[in-house]
């Protein structure tokens, strides 16, 4: 079915309460330009902050929704997953992308499991060689720093150096990605600086940007960080202007945040629609730079 409007079919839960995943995802690439179409995994009352939530997991239902894409003939420009609500699920979104791929089809996988070195509680530890194989076909995958630890294997450390950085990188891009980006990279020569590194394998080069850090932290601002730069080469963007445009976007949602006192707002995550207006502005300065 062809549309007038470039497609995204964002593969994610929906949370009713708690800005994240889809509830994120759609406004995000709605301001950007583009049509989403919400292929949801699971169904939460709040994100996983918050006590007692509930989830339903919609495995099985993900096969009738895609049949029935299938029988429309829908087509989509670009391919968005993140919060798988089973290990079951990875094959059914594996085969979706290999269906509905398209030679320009872009394909993100933001491989949201863990954070703070551990796994998320919804999260089985088979998941861990689940999302490899979203990672090997993918052509953009987006871990935050414990994520890219638990792909590679190894123990999520405190800060990271540049030189392991850019060894990380290479070893996530190994595995199929085009581009590699980890979110959340503590560098320990910038202790002062919340910063995102990438690597472009097509060319062989490495890429960072980062902002002063602010004292708190929200959840769902890695689902901000991946909608926007899913967005973002959608619409021609290079990987580092690409990857700023989101740091500078999840960095003005934190700050539109972060002035107000807790009890005013009752919740762990950013103000977002406080700063979707910000999208629609042409890209006027960058601050990334190549990591050397």
């Amino acid at each position: 079915m062809k549309n007038p409007l470039p497609r995204v079919a964002a593969i994610h839960d929906i949370c009713g309460y708690g800005r994240c995943s889809l509830t994120v995802a759609i406004p995000i690439l709605s301001t950007m330009g583009f049509e989403v179409s919400p292929l949801p995994t699971a169904i939460l009352s709040t994100h996983t902050l918050f006590p007692n939530f509930t989830i339903l997991d919609l495995t099985d239902e993900l096969p009738k929704i895609i049949n029935h894409w299938k029988e429309l003939g829908l087509k989509f420009d670009a391919i968005y997953s993140g919060f798988l609500g089973s290990a079951r699920q990875v094959d059914i979104v594996g085969n979706f992308i290999k269906d509905f791929q398209g030679p320009e089809t872009l394909v993100v996988v933001d491989p949201v499991m863990a954070d703070h070195g551990k796994l998320y509680p919804t999260m089985p530890p088979e998941m861990v060689d689940e999302m490899k194989k979203l990672a090997r076909i993918s052509r953009v995958i987006t871990p935050n720093l414990t994520e890219a630890a638990f792909m590679l294997d190894r123990i999520t450390p405190e800060t990271i150096s540049e030189k392991e950085a850019k060894e990380w990188l290479k070893a996530l891009a190994d595995m199929g990605p085009e581009m590699v980006v980890i979110t959340s990279a503590p560098l320990a020569t910038r202790p002062k600086s919340s910063t995102v590194i990438a690597y472009d394998r097509v060319d062989d080069r490495f890429w960072i940007t980062e902002r002063p850090h602010v004292p708190t932290q929200y959840h769902g601002t890695g689902d901000i960080f991946a909608s926007v730069l899913t967005g973002s080469l959608l619409q021609g963007d290079s990987l580092p202007v690409a990857m700023d445009r989101s740091a500078q976007f999840v960095a003005t949602a934190i700050r539109a945040t972060f002035g107000y006192r807790e009890k005013e707002l009752g919740h762990h995550e950013v103000l977002l629609e406080k700063a979707l207006s910000t999208l629609t502005v042409p890209v006027k300065t960058t601050t990334y730079e190549p990591l050397l």
